[in-house]
C-alpha cells in the first residue's frame, strides 16, 4: 500500500486538476459563446477527458478518488482503509480548492469569489442522488475482479451521460461541490445550495452501495 503522505499528494494534486479542468473550461466556453448547449458540451467534454487521464495516471498512488462519497464507500466495502479516510476527503476538498483557484487565476479573476449562480430544487436533489449512485455502482465494479484498467474510460463515460440526462449536470462529488462555490461562472454554485447537494450525494452513495451489494458479486475467493 501506498505511504499515506504519498497517497494525499496524488488525493489533492488529481483533484485539484479536475477542478481547473471543470471551472477552466467552464470559464472558456462562456468566453468563446453566449451558446449554452454549446457551453455545456464544451464543459463537459474538456472535463470527462481530464477525468480519464487523471483516473489513469494517478491510480496507482491512491486509487484516484477525488470524490470523498467514493472514499466513503470504499472504506464501508473494506476496500479503503478507515484510518485513511478522514484524510482522503481532507485533500480532495483542498486539491478542489486548490484547482478552482489556478482555473480563476488563469482567466485574471480574483482567487476565490463566492458564486452568485443558484442550483436547488428537489428535481436537482434527485440529479445528483441519481448520478453520485451511478458513479459508485461503477467504481464498485471496475474494483472487483481486477476491472481496475477499465476505470479510466468507465468512469468518464458515466459523467459524461450524466453532465447530460441528470437536471443537476453530474457534480456527484462533495468536494467538486465545495470547491465549486468559490468561482463566480458558468460552473459555480451559490454556497447556500451545497449542503444538499452534498446530502444527495452521500444518499446517493448509500444507494450506489446497495447496488453493489445487489449486482457486483464478489469475486470467487474473496472471504
Amino acid at each position: 500500500m501506498t505511504p499515506l503522505p504519498r497517497a494525499l499528494a496524488a488525493e489533492t494534486v488529481g483533484t485539484a486538476g479536475l477542478l481547473a479542468a471543470v471551472v477552466g473550461s467552464g470559464i472558456m466556453a462562456q468566453r468563446l459563446t453566449d451558446d449554452v448547449g454549446i457551453q455545456l458540451l464544451a464543459n463537459a467534454v474538456a472535463s470527462i477527458a481530464a477525468l480519464g487521464v487523471l483516473i489513469a495516471v494517478i491510480a496507482p498512488v491512491s486509487g484516484a478518488h477525488f470524490n470523498p462519497a467514493v472514499s466513503l464507500a470504499q472504506a464501508v466495502r473494506r476496500d479503503l482503509p478507515w484510518s485513511r479516510f478522514p484524510g482522503y476527503a481532507m485533500a480532495q476538498v483542498l486539491g478542489g480548492v486548490l484547482g478552482v483557484v489556478v482555473a480563476n487565476l488563469m482567466y485574471d479573476l480574483a482567487p476565490l469569489h463566492l458564486s452568485g449562480k443558484a442550483r436547488t430544487g428537489v428535481g436537482q436533489w434527485i440529479g445528483e442522488v441519481v448520478a453520485t449512485a451511478g458513479l459508485v455502482l461503477v467504481v464498485g465494479f471496475v474494483s472487483r475482479g481486477g476491472r481496475g484498467d477499465r476505470a479510466p474510460w468507465l468512469v468518464a463515460a458515466w459523467i459524461l451521460a450524466a453532465y447530460w440526462f441528470t437536471s443537476s449536470t453530474s457534480f456527484a462529488n462533495p468536494a467538486v461541490t465545495i470547491a465549486r462555490m468559490f468561482s463566480d461562472t458558468f460552473a459555480g454554485i451559490a454556497p447556500a445550495d451545497v449542503l444538499p447537494f452534498v446530502i444527495a450525494q452521500v444518499t446517493g452513495a448509500g444507494i450506489g452501495l446497495a447496488g453493489i451489494q445487489l449486482l457486483v458479486p464478489e469475486p470467487k475467493g474473496t472471504p
